[in-house]
């Protein structure tokens, strides 16, 4: 990589981080370097695991020393902390302080991640001592239920299991009593016209009078875990069905964009103004909860809202550089803050489990960027002025991915906020100026986190059930008789769900064999957009940074392909009305999916798959497509292929359309007769018919002349097929000149068109291309491009083989070069392309279910639900 000189925020960020760079940053970084240049070994990783363990236990046994039973510890006083009585108002303590021991229950699963059965049972019992939810005060039901009805489930689960070295053999199910008695004193707040519970409780009187209708969404929508967890363990539903009930109250109430609001009130069900949405405070972990309760639970329909919510995250509050995520309007997606905060943090590891792992990559390497800058992560970031607005750090977990990355948060957190007593939260990231409270998810999430990462070996590390981390931390897991079968009619609708894996590859960084992928690859930091990451934040490179930097380097500014769609069907590409309730004629259901007859006016929407191999039909028109589920396309208006060698004009453009598809036979010429008698028969090339696919622009390859032209590719006796070994994409001008041959090229790093308008500039009759995929793809240019072109480009023809056929015709230009065979010649079959076919009666839908190659194409990727059955 290389420093971005034309980037436009650089001399602005030179001067923005000369000025604003905390001293606390300065001072760490040229440390930091130097332990991440020595590479990670085992026992390095494991020291530094170590460290971490050492760190935790100074906070949790300065809390048992001076602050238990109270709910935290004040780390600079050496004091325990608990409600603020004196005030009730005061709800920056009293949300969380309920009066419960909460560091203590908070802990719990940490002493198992950490490995220390001795400690866990003494908590264990502790708790069970001192604990005791009826008490006369008022925490926030959500805080309550994530950090300590959380805490009491994942303490029981390990307590009862045989298999592990924490099982009590004297235990009876205290903390599950425990639990059970505190979901009960939660279960009022649910009393609402809508379900959508209040924000507090009083643990001992219920829901007081003159409380607040207003509550955020993660609050309200954060519980399903937790509460449907309670429910399996204890039999008794009424929480699970709470949850739930809540949890749709939100989501029914979403806007026609599928975004839901950051705050509402519980008794209308209205969200409140400003009605915005992102991935931060007050909304994010509702994301999280959809994703999580489906792994843990199977419910499905929690998977359709993560997939339906996350497209239109990533549709809306995404910014333009795919990089960062802002607050927008619920209605219209418009941005409406520029800022992000340090609850959104949480977003990449929740993007890396639904398996969206390049565009984690992204959003964490913008949390990492801000980190290095302040050392910590401040609560508030302006994106558009790149500036902290809010310097306060309470010790957040920061979700790191990454060895150096963990070992330099570790290090801060070590340096900032270890102090005699434990661990202090930082009021002040400038001047270090520290609270005097150690939050309990410092130890429930931050430090356990950090634990995980280092210690591989870890069996959290290594399990493949269905185990979460709740949004504190907590592990939960269902034993599978507590988990409900899916109905045998859902089954069968929603076939088999969409669990795709993720598409990621290291940066390719130089191959002595350019048409393979193999070679020398690089790690992050030799992505090309490393340092775009950086520059955004405002942040100098460290001497890690510039030691990746090369010459040749580069800095990719982001092109971000849309993840949705939204586009009204037509059978021949004209303007057409929406038809917002399309009826049976139209468009029926199928016991897989849905049959469109007619597809004209039906409002689609289309989902970029998480695996990069194409997208999916989610809605058509009001109809939501489940994953799973099929799309069949029946409709005889659909015309995909020419009739004849000239094809069909279409009446809106008065233009022909083409053919989708073409057959190409590949021959050779001639055989030097000298070598026939050395060559065994079977080594003598046969003629190959292949299948070719056709561009939207450049000459089509069917038709022997365009306006009066001819067109050479494969017509007459055919073409030679040539391979330029110093050009192996096409992407850049040709030395020498190949008066009509047929160019054979690799797809990548260049447009089609650049393609085809450095093959036309050398004398080519045509492009050959040979697709990375086993797909096929029509190339497609925007009119504009073709204009910009400034002149003809109909005479020069485009195709495209898939990736096996191509590796065909590649060994055989190999072994005929070899050979001296002759010259690999080329040829258009004038009768090898597809051909309408008539309306098939709707029973010939079943018989087609499993035929997957006939599938629709948008921006050259296939709709992979979707079946052609005309």
């Amino acid at each position: 990589m290389k420093w971005c000189l034309n980037c436009p925020w650089t001399l602005v960020t030179v001067l923005i981080v000369a000025l604003e760079t905390p001293i606390w940053s300065r001072q760490t970084v040229s440390l930091v370097n130097a332990a991440a240049s020595r590479g990670w070994s085992a026992s390095r990783r494991l020291q530094t695991r170590e460290k971490v363990r050492e760190l935790w236990y100074h906070g949790y046994d300065n809390y048992m020393t001076h602050a238990f039973p109270l709910d935290e510890l004040a780390p600079l006083s050496c004091t325990g902390r608990g409600p603020d009585w004196s005030n009730p108002s005061n709800i920056a303590s009293n949300d969380v302080a309920g009066n419960f021991s909460l560091t203590l229950i908070d802990s719990l699963d940490t002493l198992v991640v950490l490995g220390d059965p001795r400690s866990f049972e003494t908590a264990v019992r502790n708790i069970i001592q001192w604990v005791s939810f009826d008490v006369n005060t008022k925490p926030q039901v959500f805080e309550t239920t994530i950090r300590v009805l959380g805490g009491l489930l994942s303490g029981h689960l390990f307590a009862i299991d045989k298999s592990m070295d924490f099982y009590l053999p004297w235990y009876k199910g205290e903390l599950l009593e425990l639990a059970h008695d505190l979901g009960r004193r939660l279960l009022p707040a649910f009393g609402t016209p809508t379900g959508i519970p209040y924000a507090r409780i009083n643990l001992r009187h219920g829901v007081q009078r003159g409380e607040t209708v207003e509550t955020c969404t993660a609050g309200a929508g954060s519980l399903i875990l937790e509460f449907g967890t309670l429910s399996r363990l204890t039999g008794d539903e009424r929480f699970e069905k709470a949850a739930y009930k809540a949890y749709f109250a939100l989501w029914n109430r979403r806007s026609d964009i599928d975004l839901v609001g950051n705050t509402i009130n519980t008794w209308t069900g209205t969200w409140t103004h400003p009605e915005v949405t992102g991935i931060g405070a007050g909304i994010d972990s509702f994301y999280e909860y959809a994703l999580k309760w489906y792994v843990l639970s199977g419910e499905v329909e929690f998977l359709d809202v993560w997939h339906e919510s996350y497209a239109a995250i990533m549709r809306y509050a995404r910014a333009i550089n795919g990089f960062w995520f802002r607050s927008v309007s619920i209605h219209t997606g418009d941005v409406t803050y520029y800022t992000t905060d340090s609850l959104s943090a949480f977003w990449p590891g929740l993007q890396v489990l639904a398996g969206d792992i390049e565009n984690a990559i992204k959003s964490h390497l913008v949390y990492w960027n801000i980190w290095k800058r302040h050392a910590g992560l401040p609560e508030i970031y302006d994106t558009n002025f790149m500036y902290a607005t809010s310097l306060q750090y309470p010790l957040r977990p920061g979700d790191p991915f990454y060895l150096d990355v963990g070992e330099r948060i570790l290090h801060d957190i070590t340096v900032r906020a270890r102090v005699e007593c434990g661990l202090a939260g930082i009021q002040d990231l400038r001047t270090n100026q520290r609270d005097d409270r150690m939050e309990s998810f410092v130890l429930s999430e931050t430090l356990k986190y950090l634990f995980l990462l280092f210690d591989e070996e870890n069996l959290f590390n290594h399990d493949d059930s269905n185990a979460v981390f709740t949004t504190e931390g907590h592990v939960l897991r269902l034993p599978q008789d507590k988990i409900k079968p899916v109905s045998s009619a859902r089954r069968k609708l929603r076939r088999v769900e969409n669990h795709q894996c993720p598409a990621y590859h290291t940066p390719l960084i130089v191959s002595d064999d350019w048409h393979s992928d193999t070679g020398l690859t690089g790690g992050l930091l030799s992505r090309g957009d490393i340092d775009y990451a950086r520059e955004i934040v405002a942040a100098l490179p460290s001497e890690t940074d510039q030691s990746v930097w090369s010459p040749q380097g580069w800095c990719d500014v982001p092109q971000v392909e849309l993840y949705s769609y939204d586009f009204l069907l037509s059978p021949n590409g004209g303007a057409v009305l929406e038809d917002a309730s399309p009826s049976s004629r139209k468009l029926q259901t199928a016991p897989e999916g849905y049959i469109v007859q007619n597809v004209t006016g039906i409002r689609t929407h289309i989902v970029r798959r998480l695996d990069g191999t194409g997208y999916d039909v989610t809605k058509l028109g009001p109809h939501a497509v489940r994953s799973g589920q099929l799309v069949y396309i029946n409709d005889s208006e659909l015309i995909l292929a020419a009739v004849d060698g000239v094809g069909p004009v279409d009446s809106d453009t008065g233009r022909r359309r083409r053919s989708a598809d073409v057959q190409l036979r590949f021959f050779t010429d001639a055989v030097d007769p000298t070598l026939v008698g050395q060559l065994a028969m079977s080594e003598l090339i046969d003629e190959a018919i292949i299948t070719a696919y056709t561009a939207l622009f450049g000459a089509d390859p069917i038709v022997p002349f365009e306006n009066g032209r001819p067109i050479r590719f494969g017509h007459g006796d055919g073409v030679r097929v040539v391979q330029d070994v110093t050009n192996p994409l096409g992407c850049h001008s040709y030395t020498r000149k190949y008066e009509d041959d047929a160019l054979l090229v690799h797809r990548g790093e260049c447009t089609f068109l650049e393609k085809l308008l450095n093959a036309q500039a050398a004398g080519a009759s045509g492009v050959i291309v040979i697709n990375d995929e086993d797909l096929p793809l029509n190339p497609s240019a925007d009119q504009h491009e073709i204009d910009a072109t400034g002149g003809s480009i109909e005479e020069v023809a485009i195709v495209v083989l898939k990736q096996s056929a191509g590796q065909r015709i590649l060994d055989t230009l190999e072994h005929i070069n070899m050979h001296r065979l002759g010259h690999l010649m080329v040829a258009v079959d004038p009768e090898g392309r597809s051909v309408p076919v008539e309306s098939q009666r709707q029973e010939k839908v079943l018989r087609l279910q499993d035929d997957t190659t006939r599938v629709l194409y948008l921006n050259g990727r296939p709709l992979l639900n979707t079946r052609l059955v005309m």
